[in-house]
């Protein structure tokens, strides 16, 4: 029997409101319903004795709910949480329809409308994504201003002052692969812009220091720089073109909380400390002080004020509070752990701290998957940062599809266990496992694992072999990942010599290879024993690189053999004997972890990866599909943040339904609570992914640049007033436009009724005139502060009356009288408009006005990623794209790229995708953006030096829109371009047949010419 919560998981579209969630029951468990409304943030807040572990109560679950279970028994449910009520007052101020009333800049108001409007073609900001900044501009800029949101922001204020008295703290908390980097492209687009037009204001800033828990998201956030080849403000469209400039202005430093850590400045034995100091002297102070490590550190930030700091993963920075009486104390590998969480959160915290006395720190934005207190903070294990005012939890990213879907253990042939032994490996194997990291001690056997270890990694590689084949089928060019994640040194290498092989000593020194048995993760030859010169498993010390310190010798020791060969792939990559000689080990081998999954980088081909601790958190390789826990997970906080290693999507292109398409994470040995039944599915590939660039300088030569118009001037005559109605000018009123126009009512009983328009038919034709002919000179002959023009009321009626005679069409039980909605008279309005225009080109010039801080757009800044499979090769020969390749929207794209590079009259094309050209158009009241499918440089006979500039439209069923936009290239875009004079010639063309396209160009190609022909013999005369 079909079981839809697990036959059909992911219920939004990732970029919509989310609608309907999977109800779960009091243990947090899918009842298998629905429910049509969006899903609650419900988290356990303590009330009011936040401990960390009281004697004698224990951990309880934790579900992907977020909801039950992360604290302690004596924690309360805050059911009015302060999260819902910030959601709610957010929702009702994004459901404003007029940007008047938001309350917001102009500048905000237009980023706000670009992220939740803009369609780039390819990843576009998530809901979520939208929703968490959204949620810091209403606090910043709209909230101060209404009663509800000074409350909500005295809540903030007395949350920091309890915790953080020096500064003020903002969670967003977003799910683990929901994009928290897309969100701080997002919130320093926002404040910069914003700074750069608005200098005098305290809501904005043009300064950034991002903090992150490590080298690993360090090196990842690169992107946020607007200098950075890939940043995501122009890569993935965050920002409109004409805003770009801007970002350049804005100072971001990137750093791990590592660096606030004070350094010495003289470095001294201890001895030569000793003998400078003298007998009796004062300690020498060699450590640098405050101003000289925000020296060191953000130098750039020197000078300006009111800094804003963004933390990822900003769990780990907190001000533990001071230990009390009731407090269990902690033991063994637990207090180490939390001694060690939290001199890294004192580090953390005191930096920013020190940034706010020397510098000034507006605000401090934390976004994490997981904001709450750690083991050991002083606060009960799982407590909700009290700042945190946005959520979008796990299960939400579920239902969305953002995340993969993880299937964890839930059955087994034992019988009498109820909970299976790979889901909680670790309690079946701690007796038999090394106890500490890898010492001084007698060698430890990698073939001597305990055999419920080798059962639970056969088992998972089995599944992992079958993924492997499926990828390779489908040529896709790297291999799926498989990760392990140990408790300490002795078990990563062992495990790491288990999986890949390794040398067995002797007793008389030799050396015998012992290779694995797991062929897909063999890091030495079958045949010769020689290691491979690409290896297929790492093993990592995650710990040590995040940190940025030299490899310790225990674990330069046990990886001698990787990063050898590394570096001998490095030199064979470079053909430089010396290439590898000013790279650190630690350097090496982080490089290779952040490439694990991309093809022919220096971690493209690595199949397996073996961690020490945890694979880092903010790790973005997107191919792990298997995940094997081999530690202690004492919360499911831990759970979270290991498992969220494997949850980010290889594919981001949506099905038919306009939602994604499932995808797994297979794991064992974690721990989670989530399903209580198995899941059977198939390995699923990824998709390949590819950049999109314009190729230069190459093909320079074929680059493209185009006006970037922001509206039209018309100067119409006020004496004599006629139009030039055609097709485009025709208005058809259908169901399909103005919703159903027959109803039919019907209750439980009784009699049913038919609701249905016929009583408009009794509307007088002329009371119809009259008001259309109203609106027309109240929106289109009124200059901005004046009065209407009523003595053209009699020239308009004319007109408006010629236009109902001849161009309003009325099907499926529609009436002329539903003009009288304004919208409909409107679009009316502006089909009469566009044909009076029409009549005086040549007469009357259209001016086309272009943005002012942005007049050019050119195919040199296309550059974007995609997974899309439908793509056209432009390489030629010849070429004649700018760009290496068109992303398709349908096949009769690909024909038209077909006749376009075959034509002899094409000198150039380009196709509208993140290209940024945008034509603004009426839509009855509504102000939109219509994007043309290409452009197309033409050799119409005055030579390749004066080419025809043809903006091409692909049609397929034609909407009332397509007529607005089709009416508003010819009769105000083209003519008011070719009047500036200084953009070259344009025009504009519309293919609605396939097979015709090759004829219908040939043919448009000729009649520009022959009306080219035609002006200069006109002209010839004269």
């Amino acid at each position: 029997m079909s079981d839809p919560f697990f036959d059909h998981p992911i219920l939004n579209s990732p970029y919509g409101y989310p609608v309907r969630h999977w109800e779960l029951d009091e243990t947090g468990q899918p009842t298998q319903r629905v429910i049509e409304s969006r899903r609650s943030a419900k988290f356990v807040t303590p009330i009011p004795k936040p401990k960390k572990k009281k004697k004698g109560a224990s951990q309880k679950g934790f579900v992907f709910d977020e909801g039950k279970g992360l604290s302690t028994a004596e924690q309360q449910y805050d059911i009015t949480s302060i999260i819902n009520e910030v959601r709610s007052n957010v929702d009702s101020w994004r459901a404003l329809p007029n940007p008047n009333q938001w309350q917001v800049t102009p500048e905000t108001a237009r980023l706000l409308q670009h992220w939740r409007h803009h369609d780039s073609g390819g990843v576009r900001p998530f809901f979520c994504q939208i929703e968490a900044v959204e949620t810091a501009i209403w606090l910043t800029e709209v909230a101060p201003g209404t009663r509800q949101g000074k409350r909500l922001l005295d809540h903030l204020a007395a949350a920091n002052k309890d915790a953080n008295p020096q500064l003020m703290r903002l969670a967003l908390k977003l799910a683990t692969g929901a994009g928290k980097t897309t969100v701080m492209s997002m919130l320093i687009a926002w404040q910069t812009i914003n700074a750069c037009r608005h200098e005098g204001s305290k809501n904005f800033t043009r300064g950034f220091l991002i903090c992150a828990p490590g080298l690993t998201i360090k090196d990842r956030l690169r992107v946020l720089q607007p200098n950075d080849p890939e940043n995501y403000y122009s890569e993935r469209a965050i920002v409109p073109i004409d805003m770009l400039d801007d970002l350049h202005r804005a100072k971001i430093v990137i750093t791990n909380y590592h660096a606030f850590k004070l350094r010495e400045r003289v470095e001294l034995s201890k001895g030569g400390r000793q003998l400078l100091q003298g007998r009796t002297g004062d300690e020498l102070d060699t450590q640098e002080t405050e101003g000289q490590m925000i020296q060191r550190v953000m130098g750039e930030l020197m000078g300006l004020k009111n800094i804003l700091v963004i933390n990822d993963e900003a769990h780990h920075c907190y001000r533990e509070k001071p230990k009390e009486p009731d407090d269990e104390d902690l033991k063994g590998d637990e207090r180490k752990e939390a001694e060690k969480n939290n001199e890294a959160a004192r580090l953390w915290i005191s930096g920013i701290e020190a940034v706010n006395r020397k510098l000034g720190v507006a605000r401090v934005i934390d976004l994490s998957a997981t904001p709450f207190f750690l083991r050991g903070s002083g606060y009960a294990e799982g407590t909700l940062f009290p700042w945190t005012m946005s959520d979008f939890s796990l299960m939400d990213a579920i239902e969305c599809g953002i995340v993969k879907l993880p299937r964890v253990p839930v059955a087994e042939n034992i019988p009498g266990n109820e909970m299976p032994m790979f889901r909680d490996l670790w309690e079946n194997i701690r007796k038999d496992m090394p106890k500490k990291g890898r010492g001084q001690g007698e060698e430890l056997d990698p073939l001597r694992l305990p055999t419920r270890l080798q059962t639970a990694i056969e088992a998972l590689y089995g599944h992992y072999e079958k993924t492997f084949k499926l990828w390779d089928e489908k040529g896709i060019k790297v291999p799926p990942c498989f990760i392990i994640v140990c408790q300490n040194t002795a078990i990563s290498k062992l495990v790491y010599d288990f999986i890949s092989g390794f040398h067995r000593k002797n007793s008389d020194g030799s050396t015998t290879l012992q290779n694995s048995r797991f062929a897909l993760f063999r890091n030495f030859d079958d045949v010769t024993g020689n290691p491979l010169p690409r290896p297929n498993t790492l093993l990592i010390d995650s710990e040590q690189l995040e940190a940025g310190n030299a490899l310790d010798d225990n674990f330069r020791a046990m990886a001698a053999d990787e990063i050898d060969r590394f570096k001998r792939d490095i030199i064979e990559r470079t053909k430089d004997a010396h290439a590898a000689d000013n790279i650190s080990e630690a350097d090496l081998l982080r490089e290779v972890m952040n490439t694990v999954g991309k093809h022919g980088q220096l971690g493209g081909s690595i199949r397996c990866v073996v961690s020490v601790s945890m694979l880092t958190e903010g790790w973005d390789a997107n191919t792990v599909t298997h995940v094997l826990g081999i530690r202690a997970f004492g919360t499911q906080l831990l759970c979270e943040q290991v498992i969220g290693r494997a949850l980010r999507r290889q594919s981001y292109q949506l099905n038919e339904e306009g939602l994604f398409n499932v995808e797994y994470a297979d794991v064992f040995g974690i721990p989670f609570d989530f399903t209580a039944k198995p899941v059977i599915a198939p390995p699923q590939p990824p998709r390949e992914t590819i950049q999109v660039k314009a190729i230069s300088p190459d093909r320079d030569a074929l680059e493209i640049r185009f006006p970037r118009v922001e509206g039209y001037r018309v100067e119409l005559p006020e004496e004599r007033l006629s139009a030039d109605f055609n097709d485009d000018s025709v208005l058809e009123l259908s169901p399909d436009l103005v919703g159903p126009s027959i109803t039919r009512n019907s209750g439980i009983i009784g009699q049913g009724v038919d609701m249905s328009l016929e009583h408009l038919g009794d509307m007088r034709p002329s009371s119809l005139v009259y008001n259309l002919t109203h609106r027309l000179i109240t929106t289109k002959w009124r200059e901005p502060g004046e009065e209407p023009n009523l003595t053209l009321f009699g020239q308009l009626k004319r007109i408006v009356k010629q236009w109902l005679d001849s161009c309003l069409v009325c099907k499926g039980g529609t009436y002329p009288a539903q003009l009288m909605y304004q919208e409909l008279a409107d679009m009316a309005c502006n089909r009469i408009t566009a044909a009076i225009t029409r009549h005086f080109i040549g007469e009357r010039p259209i001016k086309a006005l272009l943005n002012p801080y942005n007049q050019v757009g050119s195919t040199h800044r296309v550059r974007f990623n995609t997974s899309r499979a439908e793509r056209w090769d432009t390489s030629g020969p010849p070429p004649k794209n700018h760009v290496n390749w068109v992303i398709l929207d349908s096949d009769w794209e690909a024909e038209f790229c077909r006749v376009a590079e075959s034509h002899p009259r094409v000198i150039a094309y380009t196709k509208n995708h993140n290209l940024g050209f945008e034509v603004p158009y009426r839509y009855g009241s509504e102000n939109r953006k219509y994007w043309p499918d290409f452009i197309v440089k033409v050799d119409d006979g005055r030579g390749p030096d004066d080419p025809l500039n043809l903006i091409v439209e692909i049609k397929g069923y034609r909407r009332e829109d397509a007529k607005e936009k089709k009416a508003t290239m010819e009769t105000y875009w083209v003519p008011g371009v070719n009047h500036l004079g200084t953009f070259g010639r344009w025009a504009f063309a519309e293919f609605d047949e396939i097979y015709q396209i090759g004829t219908d160009f040939e043919a448009r190609v000729k009649a520009e010419f022959d009306k080219m022909v035609k002006n200069l013999l006109i002209k010839e005369p004269a």
